[in-house]
């Protein structure tokens, strides 16, 4: 009986391992898929990141309700509806490259919005209330898979890995199936990609079904729970509400930059980088090296942790992005470096890009560790309110979709390089929170 529940929970933590990676693979489809809405649009970068909007919008709608479900109806079946609820978001991004493509549904300034932008819009915010209810889901339930402790961290830490590694291998998909971004370039050309994600989350499905997984949180029926009433919550402490915002800012900065060089060395423009050819497949490619260099952060900040406070590494983190972003930003694009690229008709090899890229590409190295640090110092001293802070800190997720939109828009009017302006400003806001706003000053407010 004992050989026959770890087999089960073998079998419950690959799946748990398979979903880590379906997050990271999900939400990193909807920036490279913005290059190809944003040439259907005329180049209109704004456009072409609101599939990430509605991806990330859908945490601000979703981050609570999602752990009231798991006392509800528990890890599996949440896990069981936030696979339903994606598979049924990829295959309304599918459906996009299938209907609506010459049907004007209304005027957006000089452009006439077709009905297969909307399609894709709401599948893409359909996709982010699954992987918010995912995200909620695969942390506790790897641990609770892992006996707690250091084994399930150990886990944590794993599917954290695969993760970052799916992160890595989209944007480089994506540009592999796209090549040279065209007028004619459609979400056809990724289908493949949306069929491969649709049949893992169904395969996910049937083998979840069917493995038995503890529910020790879960709610029992007809059982009726007291809510304790707090004298105060997080809102009371003020290294909270900074660290909420901090959450908010970061995860913009995370997504925004990677996400805004991936269109600029895909725009074949004079505003663009100025490659002529493949530019969609090595800005996915050199994309790939920021997330990349995430997982590398990541590894050395679970080795030096021990030694080095979160305050430090989110100190020293955000002044080297700031230091990255100006190289980046006052270098001429004239100033090129050899970085590696991939084609679908020449494969790997090393492509010409402006030095500007290799910096920004180095902030992953820097954004790897800021959610930790940010949530460590945020949660420190508050005792019995930490469990409403995590809900208000998976609401705030949503900054990965506000914070690129906004970018977008500045390129759109100033350019590229001048807009990441907007990420040295959120980038001065982190390095003000762990020099000063992380400090507890409610010390006095009782938290046992």
């Amino acid at each position: 009986m004992n050989q026959q529940k770890q087999n089960g929970n073998v079998i419950a933590i690959v799946t748990m391992f398979f979903l880590f990676a379906m997050i990271s693979f999900v939400t990193n489809l909807a920036a490279p898929f913005g290059t190809i809405w944003k040439n259907q649009y005329a180049g209109a970068n704004t456009l072409g990141m609101m599939g990430n909007m509605m991806n990330f919008l859908a945490y601000l709608f979703m981050g609570i309700p999602a752990g009231n479900m798991l006392v509800k109806i528990g890890y599996k079946k949440t896990a069981l509806t936030a696979i339903a609820v994606g598979f049924i978001g990829l295959l309304i991004q599918y459906l996009s490259s299938l209907f609506g493509a010459d049907t004007d549904v209304f005027a957006l300034g000089e452009y006439a919005i077709k009905l297969n932008f909307i399609i894709y819009l709401l599948g893409a915010f359909v996709c982010g209330f699954s992987v918010c209810m995912l995200n909620t889901v695969v942390n506790p339930m790897l641990n609770l898979l892992g006996g707690g402790g250091n084994k399930g961290n150990q886990l944590i830490q794993t599917g954290g890995a695969l993760n970052s590694l799916s992160g890595t291998l989209t944007p480089l998909f994506v540009g592999v199936l796209i090549g040279t971004v065209t007028p004619d370039t459609a979400m056809s050309d990724v289908a493949p990609l949306l069929f491969i994600a649709m049949g893992v989350f169904a395969f996910t499905f049937i083998v979840i079904s069917f493995v038995s997984i503890p529910e020790p949180h879960m709610r029992k029926k007809g059982e009726t729970v007291k809510e304790e009433k707090f004298s105060h919550s997080p809102w009371n402490f003020r290294h909270t509400v900074l660290g909420v915002f901090g959450i908010f800012v970061y995860v913009g900065i995370e997504i925004g930059v990677p996400g805004t060089l991936n269109f600029y060395l895909a725009d074949p423009t004079e505003r663009g980088a100025g490659l002529l050819t493949d530019g969609a497949a090595i800005g996915g490619a050199i994309a790939a090296i920021y997330w990349l260099l995430m997982l590398v952060g990541r590894l050395t900040s679970s080795i030096i942790s021990g030694k080095v406070s979160s305050r430090t590494q989110l100190i020293v983190a955000s002044a080297t992005a700031i230091i990255f972003i100006l190289i980046a930003i006052f270098t001429p694009k004239e100033v090129t470096i050899s970085m590696p690229g991939y084609s679908a008709d020449n494969g790997f090899q090393m492509a010409s890009v402006p030095l500007s890229a290799l910096f920004l590409v180095l902030c992953g190295l820097c954004t790897s560790v800021m959610w930790g640090g940010i949530f460590n110092l945020a949660v420190e001293g508050l005792g019995k309110y930490t469990a409403q802070a995590s809900g208000i800190f998976m609401m705030m997720v949503v900054g990965g979709g506000i914070f690129p939109l906004l970018q977008q828009f500045i390129s759109d009017s100033l350019g590229y390089m001048p807009s990441y302006w907007l990420i040295i400003a959120m980038l001065a806001y982190l390095l003000y929170y762990g020099l000063i706003g992380c400090k507890n000053v409610n010390k006095d407010i009782p938290v046992d």
